[in-house]
C-alpha cells in the first residue's frame, strides 16, 4: 500500500503553517471540485483526496500523529505502546517510527510488514501482540461515617457490578487500584484496572486531619475557673474529663485512641483533639453582678 502524501497533495511543505493549509485546500478544493470538472473521470478522486488531507493537516493533534506515522496516524496509540516494546526487544534504540531509520522504507511499506494488509494488531513472529485494555477511572461518595467502619459496597461501572470491601480509614480524596476491572484487552492482553476515587463527606462537628480528630469544647465560666467534670463527645459516643482550676480559653485536651481509624491497620486509631472555649454568663442578676463586681475589686 503506497504511502499518501498529504502535504504532496495540497501543494505545500511540512512547515506550512495552518494559515498556508487554509489557503491551499480553499485552491485545491476549487480545482477539483466535480461540479467544475464534470468531464473528468479523476476530479472526483482528487477532491476526495485534498479533503482528507486537510481533514488531517488542519487538525493539530492528527498532523502530529501523521507527521510520525504517515498514513498510519490513526492507530498511532497503538503504535506507540507497541513500538518501544519492539524497539527494545529488537536492540535499537535509535529507529523511530518516524520516516526515517528504517533504510529508505516509506511509512506504509513498513507498516504494512507490521501489521498486515488489514491495518490490524501489532504483528511480532506472525503473532498479533497482546495490548491491555483501557483503565478506568469512577468516584464513589461515602460519608464520614461509612468512612469510619470497614464495610462492604456494590459500584456500578460500565454496566458491570463490582463487590468492593471499604477499609476503615480510607481518606477523602485517596484513590485505590481494583486490578483487571477496567477495559478487555486486545488480543488477548491483560483487562485494564479501575481507579476509584473516594469522596468523603463530613458534616459532623469533628474535623479531620490524617488519622487525627480536631473538635471543640465549650466550658462554663464557673467549671472553667473552679474545675470540674463535663462529658464531650467523641466520635462513637461520650467521655468523661475533669477540667482543672483555672482553665483558660484555648487549652487543649488529648484523648489517644479517639481519633480516626488507621486505614488498614485493625484496632489503631488517631487521636481526638479537644479545644475548651469559654462560655460566658448572661441574663445576670442584679446581685449576680454585684459579686462580680466584688470579685472585680479583689483582684
Amino acid at each position: 500500500m503506497a504511502f499518501i502524501d498529504y502535504y504532496s497533495i495540497l501543494g505545500i511543505d511540512k512547515n506550512a503553517s495552518e494559515a498556508d493549509i487554509k489557503k491551499a485546500f480553499r485552491k485545491q478544493a476549487r480545482k477539483y471540485h466535480p461540479d467544475v470538472n464534470s468531464d473528468d473521470k479523476t476530479a472526483e478522486h482528487k477532491f476526495k483526496e485534498v479533503n482528507e488531507a486537510n481533514e488531517v493537516l488542519s487538525d493539530p493533534e492528527k498532523r502530529k500523529k501523521y507527521d510520525k506515522y504517515g498514513k498510519d496516524w490513526k492507530q498511532a496509540d497503538q503504535f506507540d505502546q507497541a513500538g518501544g516494546r519492539q524497539q527494545r526487544s529488537q536492540g535499537n534504540p535509535g529507529a523511530g517510527f518516524g520516516g526515517q531509520g528504517f533504510g529508505g522504507a516509506d511509512y506504509s511499506d513498513f507498516f504494512e510488514s507490521m501489521f498486515g494488509g488489514s491495518g490490524g494488531g501489532f504483528r511480532q513472529g506472525g503473532r498479533s501482540a497482546k495490548f491491555k485494555g483501557q483503565d478506568f477511572n469512577a468516584e464513589l461518595q461515602l460519608s464520614i461515617h461509612d468512612a469510619h467502619e470497614t464495610h462492604k459496597q456494590i459500584l456500578t461501572v460500565n454496566g458491570n457490578n463490582i463487590r468492593l470491601t471499604i477499609a476503615a480509614g480510607i481518606a477523602d480524596g485517596q484513590t485505590i487500584k481494583i486490578k483487571g476491572k477496567g477495559a478487555s484487552g486486545v488480543n488477548g492482553g491483560p483487562n485494564g484496572d479501575l481507579y476509584i476515587k473516594f469522596m468523603i463527606n463530613n458534616n459532623t462537628k469533628f474535623q479531620r486531619e490524617g488519622d487525627n480528630l480536631y473538635s471543640s469544647v465549650e466550658l462554663d465560666l464557673y467549671t472553667a475557673l473552679l474545675g470540674g467534670e463535663l462529658l464531650a463527645d467523641t466520635f462513637d459516643g461520650k467521655v468523661k474529663l475533669k477540667v482543672a482550676p483555672e482553665t483558660q480559653a484555648g487549652t487543649k485536651v488529648r484523648l489517644k485512641g479517639k481519633g480516626f481509624p488507621v486505614y488498614k491497620k485493625e484496632g489503631e486509631f488517631g487521636d481526638l483533639i479537644l479545644t475548651y472555649s469559654i462560655k460566658n454568663p448572661t441574663n445576670l442578676t442584679a446581685e449576680e453582678k454585684k459579686l462580680f463586681e466584688q470579685l472585680q475589686k479583689l483582684r
